[in-house]
């Protein structure tokens, strides 16, 4: 199948062809013709195998159908959770566009608003936005939601477990009953679908993949060892294989500064991203990271989801996330679009459970390799060493990428029961 038979219109194709594009990806060649049918799509797809253009291209096609030259209300919102997700988006709906007359633009906190007011006020078709930030610029009457036509929640599964249900709702009831829901996402948990069909109309559902798979094209590993080797593991894994490019996983902001510290203490050039960096940190280390001149950049799971990072041949889980599905995410910045990638992780003995959950989620049992002088400790104990509580509770995700929330605190309505995960989502 081709682009061409999906429908589409000439001025799309165009720059799908102008990026190099051929051939849809499973996820496009199911997901586009419903949505240009006008039905909400709930749709289910492993990382990196090309789901936002299955949402944006359509999106666009659509739009692009009915222009709105002279005043441009905001007629479709594409909403996700992490700012970096919401740049990667933009960009794409910006080359996509290249040859419509369709005009967009992106909001998110960390930033000054300034510009985004600008930007929003000469008129656009399209808005990408964190929840936060699109909820502050709407009670400025900055902007309004009235005459949305297509609703889309990006990476839904996590707006919906971070905390964000909240925020969703409230941004449904500023826009009109009658519109197009669409919701995409790697992963969907049984508790995820039944949220997500309150949202929706009649749905058709897109599975491209079993759900919680990960891509072929990743080779993983695990890698057993001692909790107190393990940054003496990395460091020899990255030198002794001139590794030139590496995305590290850890759980905690203090984890992720500490590691990168000790990385360039052994002459390899890292640079941390997560919450707590500023925005324009933020950018300036993926910018680096990106070009070369950064080797290894150490996130949280802030990275997890939005990061487009072509041909990155390694990510190394430093610490397993005590959150099976983030695994997936995690090492899904590698093996994109059909690239091969690998995906390493350091276990130590209270991580085991971690292993377990994971290796259960995937439905694979990953193989295990020791190095010689990093053995893992026969004594430690396999239990967690922060047993995570079970339950909602509070959620801090402040300014989770949004900027938005003047208490920092926001309760997590979210029927599903999950273990707190260990580094706020201050993105």
């Amino acid at each position: 199948m081709s682009f061409n038979s999906l429908g589409l219109s000439q001025a799309l194709l165009k720059a799908i062809s102008k990026k190099g594009y051929t051939t849809p990806s499973p996820i496009q060649q199911k997901a586009i013709p419903p949505v240009l049918e006008r039905k909400d799509v709930l749709a289910s797809a492993q990382t990196g195998t090309g789901k936002t253009a299955g949402f944006t291209l359509p999106l666009l096609h659509i739009l692009s159908e009915n222009p709105k030259e002279k005043y441009r209300p905001i007629r479709a919102l594409i909403l996700t959770p992490t700012r970096e997700l919401a740049a990667q988006v933009y960009t794409n709906v910006k080359e996509y566009s290249e040859f419509l007359n369709l005009r967009s633009a992106v909001i998110f906190g960390g930033v000054n608003q300034k510009p985004q007011i600008a930007r929003i006020r000469q008129g656009i078709d399209v808005l990408v936005a964190t929840p936060g930030r699109l909820l502050d610029l709407e009670s400025q009457g900055v902007l309004s939601l009235k005459r949305i036509e297509i609703f889309v929640l990006d990476e839904a599964d996590r707006m919906l477990d971070m905390g964000f249900l909240r925020d969703i709702e409230r941004v449904i009831k500023m826009m009109p009953t009658q519109r197009q829901n669409l919701m995409f996402s790697a992963t969907f948990s049984k508790d995820i679908k039944k949220l997500a069909h309150g949202i929706l109309n009649n749905p058709v559902q897109v599975e491209a993949t079993p759900e919680n798979t990960t891509v072929e094209a990743i080779s993983q590993k695990v890698y057993r060892v001692a909790k107190g080797l393990k940054t003496g593991l990395i460091i020899k894994l990255i030198s002794d294989g001139y590794w030139k490019q590496v995305l590290v996983f850890t759980r905690t902001k203090h984890g992720a500064n500490r590691l990168c510290k000790k990385m360039i203490s052994a002459n390899i050039s890292a640079a941390a991203i997560h919450g707590n960096k500023s925005q324009s940190a933020r950018t300036k280390a993926l910018a680096g990271f990106k070009n070369g001149s950064i080797r290894v950049l150490v996130a949280t799971d802030i990275a997890a989801r939005g990061l487009d990072i072509p041909l990155l041949p390694h990510v190394i889980n430093f610490e397993l996330p005590n959150i099976s599905e983030d695994y997936v995410h995690r090492i899904g910045r590698t093996g994109r679009a059909g690239a091969k990638g690998q995906a390493l992780s350091l276990v130590s003995a209270d991580e085991t459970t971690y292993l377990r959950d994971i290796e259960k989620l995937i439905n694979m049992k990953l193989p295990v390799e020791i190095v010689e002088g990093f053995e893992p400790d026969p004594n430690a104990s396999t239990e967690p060493e922060k047993r995570q509580q079970r339950g909602g509770g509070n959620r801090s995700r402040r300014n989770s990428g949004s900027g938005h929330s003047k208490s920092g605190e926001h309760k997590n309505n979210n029927s599903r029961r999950r273990p707190k995960r260990n580094n706020d989502r201050r993105n």
